[in-house]
């Protein structure tokens, strides 16, 4: 067994700019969007934003305020708050379960992202409109390129991983998302003079209240909740582990105050650059996951230097996901550098082969596997695999966490108070402890216990 320092990150950019990383991803550029489009807009929107701040907010604040208080993963955290006798530290193992299932379809949907990179950039997506759609879906019937796009991704996740915090997964996030915001702008620029623009636009942005009843409003609400957890990847332990990371020079109200603004900014430039585009080519903006990869192709072929602009959009976009892979890595690693006191080339080793094992069911459901519909005609093992996550264990790894930093068999208000309020910034509201205390946690309960029967 191999002692080792905790390591911390060497700039507070650095730090915002990683846990924004995390949370920026496949949640805003893939899900976000057609989430939005099957509900059909602003009504979404609302609720979305609701959930954002009153549940997603004090969530990102109580994982930071306890990997920070610990010093340590998930794993080892609770075991090193809570009160003597109690069995808090069981539920550690949230951290390892969920951030595993989560890379078993985030790996694979991730090396969508970056075959476009190169598809894209050596102009096969130079196609008609109606052709986009079949060429996406040949390429996810090939399991053998499949693989190796993802092999492709764990590769570089755990490459970064293993230069450490500081050299490798720090300095890595800092420049890919500041690119990523500044090319997300001139898309969503370019969005807008489409011909579709004001038609996509409305359908965003104005409410329709049919869309809503269609789908149905418990649902919708459900959604939206689930929504702001898998955006903040909060509920497994991957934002608690930067926070562990993280000195005492600043609040922590404030610094997550900061991240979620900067994915909600993502999110929306998303949706302003496909809903224009779904309207302009004449594509269902309710299309599902795959929208991403049909229309955006189309922007960029009419786009003047659309290959260009294309590749790099899908680039940036691929970091974007990259960066949570890489967040949730050092997640998976860090808890078996705390929990089992493994060296960092050990712990990185084994997660390299246990996920390029899982994550080959998610692949083969678009192939060879295709057959098995798992929660009913239309699914598939991904379908399957992001309900284990977004259903259940973010929203109840969540719970856990508020129960965990408000009730007094556990770490408790005041002590949670402390650490979140230490440093300069913005200071979170004591008046708030009844509200966490006692009507968050039944808002959270009964909104997932709705969901859970609606979905069935």
């Amino acid at each position: 067994m191999t002692k080792h320092t905790r390591e911390e990150l060497a700039t507070r950019l650095g730090f915002l700019l990683l846990s924004a990383g995390c949370a920026i991803g496949l949640g805003n550029v893939w899900r976000f969007p057609y989430i939005v489009g099957l509900y059909g807009g602003a009504i979404f929107l609302a609720v979305y934003f609701f959930f954002l701040i009153a549940v997603g907010l004090p969530i990102i604040v109580m994982e930071f305020s306890v990997g920070r208080a610990s010093r340590k993963n998930m794993g080892n955290a609770l075991h090193m708050l809570e009160p003597v006798g109690t069995k808090w530290h069981k539920i550690g193992c949230f951290s390892l379960i969920g951030s595993t299932i989560l890379m078993m379809f985030y790996v694979p949907v991730s090396s969508w992202l970056v075959a476009y990179c190169y598809h894209t950039a050596t102009g096969a997506l130079t196609l008609p409109p109606q052709e986009v759609g079949n060429f996406f879906g040949s390429m996810l019937s090939q399991p053998v390129p499949m693989i190796l796009w993802s092999l492709l991704v764990i590769a570089i996740g755990l490459g970064v991983c293993a230069l450490g915090v500081q050299k490798g997964v720090e300095r890595f996030v800092k420049l890919l998302m500041l690119g990523l915001l500044v090319l997300l702008i001139v898309l969503a620029i370019n969005s807008l003079t489409l011909s579709g623009a004001k038609e996509g636009m409305a359908f965003y942005l104005a409410p329709n209240w049919e869309k809503v009843q269609e789908a149905g409003f418990w649902k919708m609400v459900n959604d939206a909740m689930n929504q702001a957890f898998f955006t903040l990847s909060v509920g497994i332990g991957a934002m608690l582990i930067f926070g562990s990371y993280l000195n005492k020079n600043n609040t922590l109200g404030g610094e997550a105050s900061y991240i979620v603004c900067l994915d909600t900014f993502v999110a929306i430039m998303a949706g302003v650059i496909i809903f224009p585009a779904c309207f302009t080519y004449g594509i269902e903006p309710n299309a599902g996951p795959s929208l991403i990869f049909i229309t955006l192709p189309n922007v960029f072929n009419e786009m003047p230097g659309g290959e260009f602009w294309g590749t790099l959009f899908f680039i940036f976009m691929s970091a974007a996901a990259l960066t949570t892979v890489i967040a949730v890595f050092e997640n998976i690693i860090s808890y078996f550098m705390d929990v089992h006191e493994w060296s960092r080339k050990k712990a990185t080793i084994v997660t390299g082969i246990g996920i390029t094992i899982l994550m080959l069911p998610c692949i083969f459901g678009f192939n060879i596997w295709s057959h098995i519909q798992p929660l009913g005609e239309g699914t598939n093992i991904l379908d399957l695999e992001d309900f284990i996550i977004s259903n259940n264990l973010l929203p109840i790894g969540s719970f856990l966490i508020l129960l965990f930093c408000t009730s007094r068999y556990g770490w408790g208000y005041d002590k949670f108070l402390e650490e979140a309020n230490t440093g300069e910034g913005i200071k979170f509201p004591r008046y708030l402890r009844f509200y966490l205390s006692y009507i968050l946690p039944v808002i959270m309960a009964f909104v997932f216990i709705q969901g859970y029967m609606k979905f069935f």
